[in-house]
């Protein structure tokens, strides 16, 4: 469940130029898992990406082992690593494209197709928040991710499953290459 949430996060930034490439610098991905007992968070800073913009369209592909996601409790991440079959699906992938015509808002709504699990979900209109600065595009928002999206049947304690949602916090920094 936790890369599934990393997995979300690997949006896109709507900064674009024509012919040009972004590179992802750095992420910080966090899924958010609550249960009746507890709140979970799993953080990664592994994610990587590019992006691609020509002829008005900028295509981004973001991608994060489910591994790398860290809840502080390594038992609850191997179990998270055995409930999203992170085995036979070891990364989740995130894809996106924009007009380039995107560069110019300081909020960009993406349409998000993300791979997680085995399955694949979309995601229609995903806000998230554009500051540039200098040939950087720092990128936040939240991915509005549940574990029905991925066919992932829901980890419980105490016979007590989590809750559907699990959303995806997404801070990215993006790099305009050379």
């Amino acid at each position: 469940m936790k890369a599934f949430l990393c997995g979300l996060l690997f949006f896109v930034p709507g900064v674009a130029l024509a012919e040009s490439q972004w590179v992802l610098d750095q992420s910080t991905l966090t899924y958010h898992v609550s249960h009746p007992l507890h709140h979970v968070e799993g953080i990664s800073h592994e994610a990587r990406g590019k992006g691609v913009c020509q002829a008005g369209q900028c295509d981004f592909l973001i991608a994060v082992p489910v591994k790398s996601f860290d809840s502080g409790d390594s038992n609850r991440d191997l179990h998270m690593i055995q409930a999203v079959r992170a085995g036979a699906f070891p990364m989740v992938a995130v894809r996106t494209k924009l007009p380039e015509n995107a560069a110019s808002a300081s909020t960009v709504n993406a349409d998000l197709e993300i791979q997680f699990a085995g399955q694949t979900a979309h995601y229609s209109g995903v806000a998230f928040q554009r500051v540039d600065q200098g040939k950087e595009s720092r990128i936040a928002g939240t991915i509005p991710a549940t574990v029905a999206d991925f066919k992932i049947p829901p980890p419980s304690l105490l016979t007590v499953p989590i809750k559907n949602e699990i959303p995806i916090t997404v801070d990215m920094t993006w790099r305009q290459s050379p």
